[in-house]
Formats: structure tokens, C-alpha cells, sequence
């Protein structure tokens, strides 16, 4: 049953490690650990991703900054608890790590597929030059009756067939794991720079219609 969870939310990246490990949580003594992988787009841009990576995955004492990786797990979500509201966060946990020394195919340095489930309505909208986008919320299951709650964001086609879909709607997504800054205000006067993850979304199937 776990095996077949663990299929339902895969990916892939490669990219190159930018900071050191920072201590997350502990699990029945073993160690959590965040690192930064710095994993480049196509369009000459780069995707900062945040790592979950174990003690007992990689020597989390070594400093590997400018090393690059494969690193293969699944996208994870958890609530942090941030005075009266909750935040999202989310990091690609690693379950395999492969140290690359030479790497050409850049094609493939970043991929996703989440089986899961819509759970808020589509938000569909245009940008002032017109472009379609629309943010979904899927819910992908995992071992012991826990969820992962992925933000994905479609465009064009993709966009306007997403806002056609129902809340409890069962969904195949494929895309790539990206960043992206943005300002939240904090109050009247004050604001702070964050950045969100998600998916971006390359293609999409509606599983029902698919059966």
C-alpha cells in the first residue's frame, strides 16, 4: 500500500546544492535536515528548491555547496503555525540522492507527477495581456490517512480546462517544481519578500474522463 502511495506523488530534479543543512525536525532519532538546490529552467532562469533530506541519507555535517545532484522523492506539504494563521510549506522530500559529476540532458532536470484530488475551486483568471492562468489545490494521499496539499498553476488550455473541474475531482498532473517570489503585506506599512512553491503544470488529465 505504501509503494503504490509513493507512485501517486514523484519527482525528479537535478540541480546544483547552494547552501548548507539546516536541522528541520527528528523522527524516532533520525534527522531532518533542509538544503537549497539551485535547478535551472530552460528559459535561463533558476528554481530555488527546498530539500527535506535524512542524516542517514547524506552526511549532513559535509559542506556540498556547488555539487550537483539527482534527487528523487515526492512533493510534501506541512502546516506551519505562524501567530493566528497557518502557513503552507512545502519541500520536495528525498528518498534517493545520486552525486552527478558531468550532466548534459537539461531537459530533464525538473519533474513532477501528482495523482491527487481538487480540493478548493479553480481560480481562473487573465493577466492584463491576456494570458490564461488558473491555481488549483490538489490533495495527494499518503501512508496513514495523511495528505499533501500541492498549489498548481496551468496555463492557456491547460488553464481554461482546469477551471472546468469540480471540488473532489481525481486529476493526473504532470510539470515542474518552480519558485517564485512575491510581496505579502504585513501591515499598512509594512511588507516582506517570500516565495511560494508549486507546480507548473505541462499537462493535466481528468482521470474519470479518462475511464
Amino acid at each position: 500500500m505504501a509503494e503504490k502511495m509513493i507512485e501517486n506523488n514523484r519527482v525528479s530534479i537535478i540541480g546544483e546544492i547552494v547552501s548548507e543543512f539546516t536541522f528541520s525536525h527528528e523522527v524516532f532519532g533520525e534527522g531532518f535536515y533542509t538544503v537549497d538546490l539551485a535547478v535551472n529552467r530552460l528559459s535561463d532562469q533558476t528554481d530555488i528548491i527546498p530539500l527535506l533530506v535524512s542524516d542517514r541519507l547524506m552526511d549532513v555535517k559535509q559542506d556540498y555547496k556547488g555539487r550537483t545532484i539527482l534527487a528523487t522523492g515526492q512533493f510534501r506539504s506541512y502546516n506551519r503555525h505562524e501567530g493566528m494563521k497557518n502557513r503552507l510549506v512545502l519541500s520536495v522530500f528525498v528518498r534517493e540522492v545520486e552525486f552527478l559529476e558531468t550532466f548534459t540532458d537539461y531537459t530533464k532536470t525538473n519533474q513532477i507527477f501528482l495523482d491527487g484530488f481538487v480540493c478548493k475551486p479553480p481560480v481562473y483568471r487573465k493577466t492584463p495581456l491576456g494570458r490564461e492562468i488558473a491555481d488549483l489545490l490538489i490533495a495527494v494521499n499518503r501512508p496513514y490517512g495523511k495528505s499533501d496539499y500541492i498549489p498548481c498553476i496551468a496555463w492557456g488550455r491547460n488553464a481554461r480546462f482546469a477551471s472546468t473541474f469540480n471540488v473532489g475531482c481525481r486529476l493526473h498532473i504532470w510539470g515542474r517544481v518552480q519558485s517564485r517570489e512575491y510581496t505579502k503585506k504585513i501591515s499598512e506599512t509594512e511588507s516582506e519578500k517570500r516565495v511560494a512553491y508549486e507546480v507548473s503544470v505541462s499537462k493535466i488529465e481528468d482521470v474519470e474522463l479518462e475511464e
